[in-house]
This record gives C-alpha cells, structure tokens and sequence, in this order.
C-alpha cells in the first residue's frame, strides 16, 4: 500500500515539475516549453514500456511490424538529439527510443528516457557478436547477467597477479573479478621464444553506481548487473518461438532458436578477434558480445527499473565458425529474429 502511494506522489510531483518548468522556462531555457508540455501530454497516458534499440537497421523491422501501431496524437517527442516514438506494441504502451553506437549513447538515451518519461521497465534488443561455440548465427539469446568489459586497470610491465594494483588499496580498483594476460595470446610462430608480453595483464574492474535507493554520492560498485526476475521467467516462454533461418538462398544448418544463457558483455570495442572472444567465453562464460547493453542495464540498475536485453547472434566474433561469418550476409536475418522475440515477449509479459 505504501509503495502504492509513493508512486502516486512521486506521478504527482512529476507533473507538478513540468508545470513549473513550462511556465517558468523561456526561449533561453535548456528545455523549451513546447518539449515539456508534449512530455507532459504523453506522460498523462502512461506507463510504458520502454524499447531501447542501438540502430536504425535494428530498429525499422520493429516500427514496420504490424503489430507497431504510432500513438495518433503524440506519434514521437524529440529531445536532446533523440526521437522517443510513442505507440502501442501488441496493444500495449511503449516508447521506443534509437541510442545509437557506443555505451556512452545508450547510457544517456536510456537516463533520458527514465527520466522524462512514466515508464515501468526498459526491454532492450538488437543483435550481438557471438562468443559461444554452442550457439549459431541466428539464435536469439537472453543473457540472466550483463558486464561491462571495458572498464580495466592495466597494469605496469613486471608486475604480476600477487602485486597490489594501483589505487587498489584507496578502494578504486580489485582483484576479484580477473584479468587478461597478454602473454597467454603471444604467438609463438617461427624463433620466438619470449613467455611474457610488454603488454601484461589488464585487470577487469566494476562499475562505480549511485543507484536512487542509496545514498548520493556515496558509491558502490557494479559488475555482473541481474536483469528483472520475472522479465527473465516470462522469457523461458519464447523457447518454442520459431524463428527466420535463411537469407535469399542461404540457409543456416539448423532452425535458429530463442536461448535463456548466463552472461552477456558490453564494450565500446567491437569484437572481431578469435583469441579475445575465446577469452570472453572461457574466463568470464559470455555468450553475446556488444556495445551497448551492459550501459542501459547500468541505469536501470541505478535507477531501479525492471530491464531485460534481447540479443540475436549475427556472426562468430573472430571467424572460425563452418558457417559465413560475414555479419552484412546474415546481420538482417539477426534483426529480424530480434524483434520476432521482442514483439513476442511485450505479448507474453502482459497476457
């Protein structure tokens, strides 16, 4: 009852804050009082779900599903160099934002997105490197934990796994997640007989978090983010959901499928290298690699917010695969299948 009541005042403030701002701020304010009071208008008839997407290609199938229908009166807001598309997905509300490339542009559109609007959880899709040999291009994978695997302390040459990192000590960096020995991928071809690297070791550290139920600018610390239990359970339904499996006249080797797997990465890297995605699958267990998903996960963890990310494999980051591991070939049937299962998940979440 009381959490009930918190949400309906914190509706209340919220609206009670767009008022003020549309009648307080003028042309040389930094948000006008036109995109205030289309917010303001939209949020009256929430909540919604939010449809986080990096790219136009991943995210035209989903505007051009038949499923899509564009709110008739607010049909999109645009903001801060973002259009939020306001509509019904399966008849339910959403809002569906492009982030673009990159964990900083999913980390701001995202923010914006929570912090503009009345939603009640945030799904994310799109399509994803592939690091796990069991899987294959096409496939659809639901990752129960999401890191961000750029954030390292790299540490000096002549210093190993027993020596304090800088910093360690202050609390700004570990070793408890592990890390990356560079002398562990020398090739050893021809008359190289070298066993350690200039390169040495990176060490994989978590995020600093300021989530809204602590306390501000008293930090803690982030790397295997959880998405939302009961998004994740209502994500076993989507086992039997039968996907698109051939391009033209390419077909992959078997039907792809829709996978529940334990852990995805996220970067501002894009993975085309055997030996780091090697890496990824047998140290840290990653199934999709990206650029994105771990930020918008980040902010709904730091702002409390039911998330879940929906990845479809477009290639094997690095080659190897008996398949074409070109993603231009396969990268649309990838798009395609990503938003087959969001379309289907919206449907079940609310059935």
């Amino acid at each position: 009852m009381m959490e009930k009541m918190g949400k309906n005042l914190r509706r209340v403030l919220m609206g009670f804050l767009v008022m003020v701002v549309v009648m307080g701020v003028g042309t040389e304010g930094a948000i006008s009082a036109n995109s205030m009071k289309q917010i303001y208008s939209v949020n009256k008839n929430g909540p919604y779900l939010g449809i986080v997407v990096p790219n136009s290609y991943e995210m035209n199938p989903l505007l051009q599903n038949p499923s899509f229908v564009a709110d008739d009166d607010f049909p999109y807001v645009d903001f801060a160099g973002r259009r939020f598309r306001i509509g019904k997905l399966e008849t339910k509300n959403v809002i569906i934002v492009m982030t673009g490339l990159s964990m900083l542009n999913a980390g701001i559109t995202t923010q914006l997105l929570l912090s503009l609007f009345r939603v009640n959880g945030v799904v994310h899709y799109g399509i994803a490197g592939n690091a796990n040999p069991n899987l294959q291009i096409g496939d659809v994978t639901i990752p129960r934990y999401w890191a961000h695997s750029g954030l390292w302390n790299w540490q000096r040459y002549g210093d190993g796994p027993e020596d304090e990192l800088a910093f360690e000590s202050d609390g700004d960096y570990t070793r408890k997640i592990g890390y990356l020995k560079f002398s562990d991928y020398n090739n050893y071809t021809g008359n190289v007989n070298a066993t350690d690297n200039l390169l040495n070791n990176v060490w994989y550290q978590p995020e600093e978090v300021f989530p809204v139920t602590g306390t501000p600018e008293v930090r803690q610390h982030a790397f295997w983010v959880p998405i939302d239990n009961h998004f994740y359970h209502v994500a076993a339904q989507l086992k039997d959901l039968k996907l698109e499996g051939c391009v033209n006249s390419t077909c992959l080797p078997r039907a792809p499928m829709v996978t529940r797997v334990e852990r995805g990465v996220s970067a501002n890297v894009f993975v085309d290298n055997r030996g780091y995605r090697e890496f990824l699958y047998s140290k840290l267990n990653a199934t999709p690699v990206d650029m994105e998903s771990a930020a918008v996960a980040l902010v709904c963890h730091e702002q409390n917010s039911p998330f879940i990310a929906i990845r479809a494999l477009s290639d094997l980051a690095g080659g190897g695969s008996a398949v074409s591991n070109e993603a231009a070939v396969f990268g649309s049937l990838a798009a395609q299948n990503a938003v087959a299962a969001l379309v289907r998940f919206v449907a079940l979440l609310y059935a």
